[in-house]
């Protein structure tokens, strides 16, 4: 199977993957106790009253008829518009998601930077004295505390200690960019923390496998040095289940960081989500989750595409 074949293939599987996620989010909504019209009208209302009200909402129609005007709303780019606000959701989205990219690309970046190199050097000194210790508890205490613990630990240091950082009063960036910055920097920092120890930890775990292939066996009796080691043999053959992690990591992220965004009132896809499913407000909770879903299998498709790329060998295993 040529690469060409083996790429159309995997995004094939990547576009079904989308519709079938689509019709569960579908039907998941729906079955979610309490539906948009006892909790916007409460229990008090008439039979007229709530039949007025699903007529409006579109909710009167056959299921069938529903999902697929939802999904031909979703294919030309129309993701529907709220239930409670009569606002359009792909506006909402334009406005709150460079909100979440921010602090989700920032913690990734800040994961990129912190998590491969101490994973590779808590493996490289594995058989040192004191054998990347260090590195280990670190990964361990990061990955065991909470986002909310942790982010709770921080707003209550930052409202003790003048740091010159805010806990909540977000600006946008139009309007004052420095406030912009300072408002973004503690969910960025909350979300790394862990994404960056689960990066380490894994990321060592990969290095280990590497380590005890025969071939570095032969590089080392070849009198290579480290450096190159590393540099030809560590990094390409380590990298690839390190890069699916960070595909992960990122599409978790970017579909959403609802917990950190509410500790710290940041107005992004998370905080607007949480909000919906309140008010039980389908067209945007179905907007939300698929966005979520076509980031993350958008982003393994591309991480398998590289993958395949560093290591030929995985085109045949997964083709």
């Amino acid at each position: 199977m040529t690469v060409v074949l083996w790429a159309l293939r995997r995004i094939v599987v990547a576009a079904a993957t989308v519709l079938a996620v689509g019709v569960l989010i579908f039907a998941s909504v729906r079955l979610m106790p309490g539906s948009y019209v006892d909790v916007a009208l409460g229990p008090l209302a008439t039979a007229e009253q709530r039949a007025a009200a699903m007529t409006e909402a579109g909710l009167d129609q056959p299921i069938v008829v529903q999902f697929a005007q939802w999904i031909m709303g979703v294919v030309t780019g129309d993701l529907g518009r709220s239930f409670v606000s009569d606002v359009a959701i792909a506006e909402e989205f334009a406005l709150r998601l460079p909100v979440t990219a921010t602090v989700a690309l920032g913690a990734i970046a800040l994961t990129v930077i912190i998590g491969i190199p101490l994973g590779f050097l808590t493996a490289l000194r594995s058989g040192r004295r004191g054998g990347g210790a260090g590195g280990r508890i670190v990964s361990a205490l990061g990955i065991s505390v909470p986002d909310f613990v942790l982010g709770g630990l921080v707003v209550f240091a930052v409202s003790s200690l003048a740091v010159g950082l805010s806990v909540g009063g977000y600006r946008s960036f139009d309007t004052d960019p420095a406030a912009f910055v300072s408002s973004l920097v503690l969910p960025t920092i909350v979300l790394a923390v862990p994404s960056a120890a689960i990066t380490a930890r894994n990321t060592r775990d990969a290095v280990m496998n590497v380590l005890v292939e025969p071939h570095i066996g032969a590089a080392v009796a070849r009198g290579s040095s480290s450096w190159f080691i590393v540099r030809h043999h560590l990094i390409r053959n380590a990298m690839p289940p390190v890069l699916t992690l960070l595909a992960t990591i990122t599409a978790t992220l970017l579909g959403g960081t609802v917990i950190v965004e509410s500790i710290f009132d940041v107005p992004g896809i998370g905080a607007y989500l949480i909000t919906a499913l309140g008010r039980r407000d389908y067209a945007i909770i179905q907007a939300g989750v698929l966005l979520a879903a076509v980031v993350f299998i958008v982003a393994n498709l591309i991480v398998d595409l590289v993958a395949a790329g560093l290591d030929p060998r995985l085109r045949g295993r997964r083709a």
